[in-house]
């Protein structure tokens, strides 16, 4: 034993040392080989279109998928004077009632003209800061998809906020008491009445506060899933798909799953910024709220100070998750999918 122990630590430090180099240089070819992929994609214009244009398309589907709740979260969110007094479902019925069934989709119209560019870009970005920070600082860790999706959710939202402004002021009405006629009567209204045109940015400090961590983390949360899920449970939540990074793909259910727990964590951080965001954004179409329009912390203590944390800074939860969930699970999935489509790479660290 005592000659094989020997021997053994004989052949131990005689090839171990050479082994570790060999990982070193093989972990350093990857690397320089992902960093090269990286700088030729973020140069590709083919690239870019396809993050671009499926990000869009899973933006879409995703707040189709979901509008009736958004209509219903908007208006509980405004305390809107005809609607303050129901819950999720009942205000849902009510709104069918009064409004009949397209009214559960007002405001759908403005949402897809905004949504569109704002996922396309979201997407685009957080593909784009991905590829800056692992090139930059070396670092391909999950921590770098929280700063990649923050700094994506930040560009997207303050690239197509006026259009976010419209949309929430054309689902805040309701039959009978309507204010504005459509998109272009919402902005010239907002812009000649309100204080020109920085008016079409009320609500940005929350929305860029809120979306640090709402954005961060559902890109951080599905990645982390994601990797899991494929590392853990490749027979189970993966496919063979050769076009990938590890050969492998996430199967749909699997997607939605890691796509609604995402949306599930994010929102709960994020939420109360949420509120203060729509509170500002409707201050000035009813006297009643013109006391939300003048800064995110005021706004926020008005709000805990009026109606506590679960009927104020929370109000209107229950509904957010139950289209939170759903249209997360929808957004990642379907822009997993149209970029496997388009033939863009969806496997580990892609």
């Amino acid at each position: 034993p005592t000659a094989f122990n020997s021997l053994s630590h004989s052949v131990r430090d005689a090839f171990y040392p050479s082994f570790l180099s060999i990982c070193f240089v093989y972990r350093v070819r990857c690397t320089a080989r992902l960093a090269m992929s990286d700088k030729t994609e973020l140069r590709s214009p083919n690239f870019l279109l396809k993050s671009f244009f499926a990000g869009g398309v899973a933006g879409m589907c995703a707040k189709t998928t979901v509008a009736p709740l958004d209509r219903i979260k908007i208006l509980l969110q405004g305390h809107q004077c005809h609607y303050k007094h129901y819950g999720v479902f009942s205000g849902l019925k009510g709104i069918v009632q009064k409004e009949q069934f397209l009214g559960l989709y007002k405001g759908n119209g403005a949402q897809m003209v905004r949504i569109f560019p704002y996922a396309a870009v979201q997407f685009l970005s957080f593909e784009a800061y991905k590829r800056v920070i692992r090139n930059t600082f070396e670092n391909t860790s999950h921590a770098s998809k929280f700063v990649a999706g923050s700094c994506a959710g930040v560009t997207a939202a303050v690239t197509t906020y006026p259009l976010d402004m419209v949309r929430a002021r054309l689902a805040f009405q309701v039959n009978g008491h309507h204010i504005y006629n459509g998109i272009v009567h919402v902005v010239t209204s907002i812009v000649k009445t309100e204080g020109g045109v920085k008016a079409l940015y009320k609500g940005l400090s929350p929305t860029v506060l809120g979306m640090v961590p709402y954005a961060g983390l559902s890109f951080y949360v599905f990645e982390r899933l994601k990797a899991f899920c494929l590392e853990v449970f490749p027979n189970t939540c993966g496919r063979p798909y050769p076009g990938n990074t590890g050969g492998i793909v996430l199967v749909v259910p699997a997607k939605l799953l890691c796509g609604g727990f995402a949306g599930a964590i994010a929102q709960t951080f994020s939420y109360p910024l949420d509120v203060a965001r729509r509170q500002m954004q409707l201050s000035m179409m009813h006297p009643e709220m013109n006391k939300y329009s003048k800064s995110l912390f005021s706004t926020l203590a008005l709000t805990f100070r009026e109606h506590g944390i679960s009927r104020g800074l929370y109000r209107g939860m229950s509904v957010n998750y139950l289209r939170a969930i759903p249209m997360v699970a929808v957004s990642f999935s379907t822009y997993e999918i149209a970029k496997q489509l388009l033939g863009l790479d969806t496997g580990l660290d892609s």
